[in-house]
């Protein structure tokens, strides 16, 4: 990308998928987090893509991340699934880590529901529930913005008074009330990875405000928000921090909470994309 601006090899990959998938005109983009991708089975799918396919696009080294865009339709709404996705601690740098965001976005998809697996921080919480995100902290120690901005794709300082859409919330908090589902609401923190948070680092994220704590998310939605699109955000509780947790964490937890939860998760986005469209 040395010599070219980003928006362009944005639009060559937007012509890739278009290629692939003649007519990929979608109105919402959903990121699948780990353990997630079941929300797939639901959707009348009309083409796949595979990230190694797309220019720009970097290949998920993580179990459980398929690495494929999928397009079609969800409860009748146009759709791009990003099933997979690359994280800071696979070695990109932020602006790949939010490639395919901008790719979303350009090929229409002005809504975004971005998921994730996370930990834990609120002691309230228990595992295998899903948290509405309220709003982040990006200690990732990093953002996508850095460097010269493009403007054809944003402002120099984006806001981010709302990185997470009032009337998005709004819409899952009813669609959650309707299915009889409990819905936690709070702040996720985003940090860098790949290691588990320590005791006294879940202690700090407490008193900072974090609720639930992961590796992903924070960046695209800034990305998402640069661009102008709306954003709701959902996490899986996959377990509970380090200091709170009964025992060692692992990955192989985290997809087994995935898979618990997946069909409520399903339940719920469903709903909610149907109520969106």
């Amino acid at each position: 990308m040395e010599n070219e601006t980003q928006s362009v090899v944005i639009q060559r990959a937007v012509e890739a998928v278009r290629e692939a998938v003649p007519g990929a005109q979608p109105t919402l983009g959903i990121v699948l987090g780990s353990g997630l991708g079941g929300l797939v089975d639901g959707i009348e799918i009309a083409g796949t893509v595979g990230y190694d396919r797309i220019p720009g696009f970097r290949t998920s080294t993580v179990e459980g991340h398929e690495g494929r865009l999928v397009i079609g339709t969800l409860q009748g709404v146009p759709v791009v699934a990003m099933q997979g996705r690359v994280h800071l601690y696979e070695g990109y740098p932020a602006s790949e880590v939010v490639f395919p965001i901008r790719v979303m976005v350009r090929l229409g998809a002005t809504r975004l529901i971005v998921t994730n697996a996370a930990g834990g921080v609120n002691p309230d919480f228990d595992e295998k529930e899903i948290m509405l995100i309220s709003d982040h902290l990006n200690l990732t120690g990093t953002n996508p913005l850095l460097g010269p901005n493009d403007m054809a794709l944003g402002p120099r300082f984006p806001d981010m008074t709302d990185p997470y859409d009032a009337d998005l919330r709004q819409v899952a908090r009813e669609v959650a009330e309707s299915i009889e589902l409990k819905l936690r609401e709070g702040v996720y923190a985003g940090l860098l990875g790949p290691s588990y948070e320590t005791p006294a680092e879940v202690r700090m994220l407490g008193r900072l405000g974090a609720d639930a704590v992961g590796m992903s998310t924070v960046l695209e939605v800034i990305a998402a928000r640069h661009m102008g699109a709306s954003v709701l955000g959902l996490s899986c509780i996959s377990n509970k921090g380090a200091g709170l947790a009964a025992g060692p964490l692992s990955h192989d937890e985290v997809k087994a909470a995935g898979a618990a939860v997946q069909e409520d998760f399903i339940a719920l986005v469903s709903k909610i994309v149907a109520r969106l469209g």
